[in-house]
C-alpha cells in the first residue's frame, strides 16, 4: 500500500495541527491508529505498509511525528529511522514494537540511533483493536511531544545515512546516542538555596522519561563507577515490562556495576543499581542504613506506574537529608511532588536544563515549583554529582557548572 496523503485544515482555534505519518505494515494497525489520532486533533498526513515507503512520503506530506514499526518488509524500522533523520533532521519519530526481549532491545538501539520515544503495541491485530490501554498511550504520548513540537520548535542533529540493519546497530545504544540540538537559552528561573551538608549522601536517585534511556546512562558514565560504588543508585525511568530489564542490563554494561530491576524486599545496597520494574511502583522502607526495596501495583500516580513521586516520597522518609536527587527529560510532572517532600526533608535535587532535554516537562515542573537546587545541561550533571558525592574536596562541586 503506497503512502497517501490526507490533507485537512487545521482549527483556526487550536492552532496547526500535528501532522503524523504512519508506517505498520498490517492494514488494521494504519487504519485504528489513523483514525484514533485524528479523533484526538491531529492530521494524518499519509500511511505507509513499509519503511521505503515512508521514507518517499517524507518529503511529499512533511509529518512533524513518524510512528514507524520496527518489523516491516522491504526496509523494516531500524533501517528506515537513521535515513529518515538524515533527511529530515527535525523530525521526531516514535517507534512502535510488540513487548518481546528482542524488541525491547532494538527499540533502545534506535533511541540511540535518534528515536524521540517507543510505544509499546499489543500482539496482533486482535490485541491493538482489544487493548484500551495502547489507545490511551498512544493519543497521550502523541499529543504530548505534539505540545512540545508547538511551544519549543528544534532540529535534531543527523543520523547516519547509511545503516545496513540489526547487524550494523550498536551493542551499547546509550553510548553512540546523539545529544539534542541547544535551544535558546529559557528565561531565567529561581533556583532553592543548597542545603549545607554534614556528610556525603547516602543514596542517588533518578527520575526520567522521555529521552531518559540516553540521559540517564550519560549521567551515570559522568559520575563512573568508583564514585557510585559509595551509594545506591535508584532509578525510576518510565517504560513497560521487559524494557526496563533490558535498559537496566544495558546500564550496568556501561558503567561497570551490578544492575537489575529492582526485586521486592531486596536491600539496597551501595555501588548497586536497582531500575523500578515496568509497571509496578519502586518505594522503599526501612532507615538510612537498612533501606528495603518496596513494589507495589497501586494505581498509576500522574499517569505512571511507575512513578518517580514513589520512590522520591518513600526516600524522603528513609534517608531524609542524606537524599541526592536528579530529575532528567521527560514528558509531564511526574516527580515534583516527591521533590517537595525531598527538599523539606533536606535533601538536594538537581534539574536538566531546558536545552538539552528532549522534553522540558519533567524537570520544567519542578523547576517551575521552586524545588530546584541546581538546573545544569546533561554534560554537567555527572560531574556535579560526582563531585556532591565525593564529599569536599574532590574538585568542583553543585554550583560550580552552569
Amino acid at each position: 500500500m503506497a503512502a497517501s496523503a490526507a490533507p485537512s485544515s487545521p482549527s483556526p482555534s487550536a492552532g496547526p495541527r500535528i501532522r503524523v505519518l504512519v508506517a505498520d505494515d498490517s492494514v488494521v494497525v494504519r487504519g485504528l491508529v489513523s483514525r484514533w489520532l485524528e479523533e484526538a486533533g491531529c492530521e494524518i498526513v499519509g500511511t505507509a505498509a513499509n519503511g521505503r515507503l515512508a521514507l518517499d512520503a517524507l518529503d511529499r506530506v512533511q509529518p512533524d511525528i513518524v510512528l514507524l514499526d520496527i518489523e516491516m518488509p522491504e526496509l523494516d524500522g531500524t533501517q528506515a529511522l537513521p535515513r529518515m533523520l538524515a533527511k529530515r533532521p527535525g523530525l521526531q519519530v516514535v517507534m512502535m514494537s510488540t513487548l518481546t526481549q528482542r524488541n525491547a532491545e532494538i527499540s533502545l538501539r534506535c533511541l540511540a540511533l535518534g528515536a524521540i520515544d517507543y510505544l509499546p503495541k499489543p500482539e496482533g491485530n486482535r490485541g491493538v483493536t482489544t487493548q484500551a490501554s495502547f489507545r490511551e498511550d498512544l493519543v497521550q504520548k502523541i499529543r504530548m511531544l505534539g505540545a512540545d513540537l508547538r511551544n519549543r520548535p528544534r532540529a535534531r542533529p543527523s543520523a547516519p545515512s547509511e545503516r545496513p540493519g540489526l547487524a550494523a546497530l550498536p551493542e551499547r545504544p546509550a553510548a553512540v546516542a546523539a545529544a539534542p540540538a541547544p535551544r535558546p537559552a529559557a528565561a531565567p528561573v529561581t533556583v532553592r538555596p543548597r542545603p549545607l551538608r554534614a556528610s556525603p549522601p547516602r543514596c542517588l536517585l533518578v527520575g526520567a522519561s522521555t529521552g531518559g534511556p540516553r540521559a540517564v546512562g550519560e549521567v551515570l558514565e559522568g559520575i563512573g563507577a568508583a564514585t557510585l560504588r559509595r551509594v545506591p543508585i535508584l532509578i525510576v525511568q518510565h517504560m513497560p515490562p521487559v524494557f526496563t530489564a533490558v535498559f537496566a542490563e544495558h546500564l550496568g554494561a556501561r558503567i561497570g556495576l551490578p544492575a537489575a530491576e529492582a526485586k521486592h524486599g531486596e536491600p539496597v545496597r551501595p555501588g548497586v543499581v536497582y531500575v523500578a520494574p515496568g509497571g509496578r511502583h519502586m518505594g522503599l522502607s526501612g532507615n538510612a542504613t537498612e533501606a528495603v526495596i518496596q513494589l507495589n501495583d497501586g494505581p498509576p500516580v500522574n499517569f505512571c506506574r511507575p512513578a518517580v513521586d514513589v520512590m522520591f516520597r518513600d526516600a524522603a522518609e528513609v534517608y531524609g537529608a542524606a537524599t541526592l536527587s536528579v530529575v532528567l527529560t521527560g514528558m509531564g510532572s511526574d516527580g515534583t511532588k516527591g521533590a517537595q517532600a525531598l527538599v523539606e526533608a533536606g535533601g538536594v535535587m538537581l534539574a536538566q536544563d531546558e536545552a538539552t532535554s528532549t522534553v522540558w516537562g519533567m524537570p520544567g515542573s519542578l523547576v517551575r515549583a521552586g524545588y530546584a537546587h541546581e538546573i545544569l545541561p546533561l554534560p554537567a550533571i555527572g560531574p556535579a554529582l560526582r563531585a556532591a558525592i565525593a564529599g569536599p574536596g574532590a574538585g568542583a562541586g553543585l554550583g560550580a557548572a552552569h
